[in-house]
């Protein structure tokens, strides 16, 4: 028996490879499927099934494209219903993977057809089973997303979840492993732990949720303190559920080199240009109108969170990260990218084409601009949550989120030295090319964030606020 994770940090996404004489299958996995298909060729195996726990909201699936590469049968748990063809398995139905077996468990709670794979060894022995979004480590799934799309609540959703757990997960022996479709970050649950496997016995004995609770305790825990869910949750889990376009397709699409003419003119068509190249690098220059969202940070989840889904994207890359961009961008959902600067920034530059820059300040240059200029704004684009924990005194809070929305700088006025600072630098620049694109461009970055203003508290007043001021 063999099992890999195959986990990505971008996402903080868990998706697993089982083998056992020579068969395969492949857990949740990612739209990229180079990964699975290398995996199955070096161990001389062939990928037999496509385990999809449920519809995934925050990535798109490679299910389709990888079952049409290898045959494989997609499978989903009971109440499923999907636009393609899959094996919608009974409630406890059994697979066999060579010498091992695969038994689906139906868990509702963070989404109706949600479903655990409970995989056994060949001596018929509880191992491992496969969580999905239901149990995490630390945490379970939230029960807030699919009440829309079903019309049926919240609570009615986490009451699912705690029966779930407590009659399918619980009884399992201490020893099976527990391994979860993701890991600290996501936006799936509320406090995920940064470990990426565990046990059921851990799990009992830390997990919030799966201490000694009523049902109403449980409901009340797993539903209090859910921050608003990412714009593009629903639009990932409609493509999962529906279909999509082959990466195949999104590639070769998107891998188009447009020369400078030809890229001017794909602004002309309003295409949206993203910068994807280091955040701190964009500061010191990039072709004007530009979004940046730096590969080096989370990218995909940030992209899929502010870049609408319906416009065309046209990419400025460091070289050699083409491909990287269009697949880490068709990883939630988007597939309108029509090429990317042959040349590159710098060719741009070299070529004598117009440029825009952010001016970055250090935290203490700030400090002592806070005492001498009556016209400075202090914007904190960091999440309410963070921003109540600590900030300065002067600083408005306007999560990063808000800042595709036109008016959500409408009272800054020319006059106005804008100051923007996160956590540590990535989100601010990305706050910053947003805002230069609402023309406002009297803007400074403060390289290092909060991070770097909480060392010099001496020279800030920093105070805590559960008042969010916007």
């Amino acid at each position: 028996m063999f099992i890999q994770q195959l986990y990505t940090g971008c996402l903080s996404e868990a998706a697993y490879y089982i083998e056992s004489d020579g068969v395969a299958a492949v857990i949740d996995p990612l739209r990229d499927i180079e990964a699975y298909l290398l995996l199955a060729k070096e161990r001389n195996a062939q990928i037999k099934y496509i385990f999809e726990t449920h519809f995934h909201a925050d990535f798109v699936s490679g299910h389709l494209d990888l079952a049409t590469a290898t045959g494989a049968t997609i499978v989903y748990g009971p109440d499923t219903v999907t636009r393609f063809p899959v094996h919608i398995a009974k409630d406890e139905e059994i697979f066999t993977i060579g010498k091992i077996t695969i038994q689906v468990l139906h868990t509702p709670g963070h989404t109706l057809e949600s479903s655990c794979y409970l995989l056994k060894d060949a001596t018929g022995k509880d191992h491992a089973i496969f969580t999905g979004d239901t149990l995490f480590i630390g945490d379970v799934g939230r029960p807030d997303l699919a009440q829309k799309a079903n019309e049926i609540t919240m609570e009615d959703l986490a009451g699912m979840l705690f029966e779930s757990l407590h009659k399918r997960i619980m009884p399992l022996a201490d020893d099976v492993l527990v391994y979860p479709a993701h890991g600290a970050g996501s936006s799936c649950g509320k406090n995920l732990g940064p470990e990426t496997y565990s046990t059921i016995g851990a799990q009992k004995l830390t997990n919030y949720a799966l201490q000694p609770l009523t049902k109403e305790e449980f409901i009340k825990a797993v539903t209090e303190g859910l921050a608003a869910p990412p714009a593009y949750f629903p639009i990932n889990a409609k493509i999962n559920k529906e279909g999509y376009e082959s990466l195949d397709s999104v590639l070769t699409k998107g891998l188009n080199a447009l020369s400078i003419e030809a890229f001017k003119e794909k602004t002309k068509e309003h295409a949206i240009i993203l910068d994807t190249r280091n955040s701190n690098e964009f500061t010191q220059g990039f072709v004007p109108g530009s979004i940046s969202i730096g590969l080096d940070g989370r990218f995909a989840e940030w992209a899929g969170g502010l870049l609408p889904f319906d416009q065309s994207i046209i990419l400025v890359t460091e070289s050699g990260k083409e491909k990287e961009s269009i697949i880490r961008l068709a990883r939630v959902g988007f597939d309108k990218m029509e090429g990317y600067l042959e040349v590159g920034y710098e060719g741009w530059v070299t070529a004598g084409e117009k440029i825009d820059l952010i001016i970055d300040v250090e935290a203490d240059e700030m400090a002592m601009d806070i005492a001498f200029d009556p016209n400075m704004v202090i914007v904190d684009v960091r999440k309410e949550t963070e921003y109540a924990d600590g900030h300065v005194k002067e600083a408005i809070n306007i999560p990063l989120n808000d800042l595709m929305d036109p008016g959500s700088m409408a009272n800054m006025e020319d006059q106005h030295n804008i100051y923007i600072h996160c956590a540590g630098g990535y989100r601010s620049i990305i706050a910053s090319s947003l805002i230069k694109r609402q023309g406002i461009h009297n803007i400074r970055n403060v390289v290092g964030g909060f991070e770097k203003i909480k060392e010099l508290d001496e020279k800030f007043d920093i105070e805590k606020d559960t008042a969010v001021l916007n």
